[in-house]
């Protein structure tokens, strides 16, 4: 993404290293991470959560569009408070997953739907043909994100990463206006 996207309240943009702190009270939180196992494990410190993010920075510009990693930071204070991802999912690397990660004190205030509704639309307008959410049965913040979304259940698979996930799936025509 060339400029970062803006939304009411959140500014959607590349990671830097300066965001490490903030990063690691989202990926260091084990009521966050305990969600993306084994796509991500719980970052154990800051010297991790820099390599991390410097390892994010370094592939970015090698992604294809609209592939990525981006930091989600409120406006009004420039606090980060999430993270967003476009990333194709294993085994076979065909899908395109969106997944956001949202710090716990800042969950219930609409920043995982807002920020991901800004980062669809600007994946279909970049081509992206369709998205898909995947989460644990018992993960009911994000599939109620999902759903607030507008994305459709396609059912539960364990093609992914072997554990049972429910599928969820949006495509440019099921956008919510």
């Amino acid at each position: 993404m060339d400029t970062p996207l803006l939304t009411d309240r959140l500014v959607i943009r590349d990671w830097s290293a300066d965001d490490a702190e903030a990063a690691l009270a989202i990926y260091g939180s084990s009521d966050v991470t305990r969600w993306l196992t084994p796509a991500m494990d719980q970052v154990p410190d800051l010297p991790a959560m820099r390599a991390v993010l410097e390892a994010w920075r370094e592939a970015q510009p090698n992604l294809l569009v609209p592939r990525g990693r981006w930091a989600v930071e409120r406006r009004e204070t420039g606090a980060v408070v999430g993270g967003l991802n476009i990333r194709l999912l294993p085994p076979y690397e065909e899908d395109l997953e969106i997944s956001w990660q949202i710090h716990p004190d800042h969950w219930h205030r609409g920043y995982a739907t807002e920020a991901s509704q800004a980062l669809i639309d600007w994946a279909f307008a970049e081509d992206a043909e369709e998205l898909f959410a995947v989460a644990r049965p018992h993960n009911v913040r994000a599939i109620a994100t999902a759903k607030r979304l507008g994305m459709e259940w396609v059912g539960e698979t364990s093609k992914y990463y072997n554990l049972r996930l429910q599928v969820y799936r949006i495509r440019p025509a099921d956008r919510i206006r």
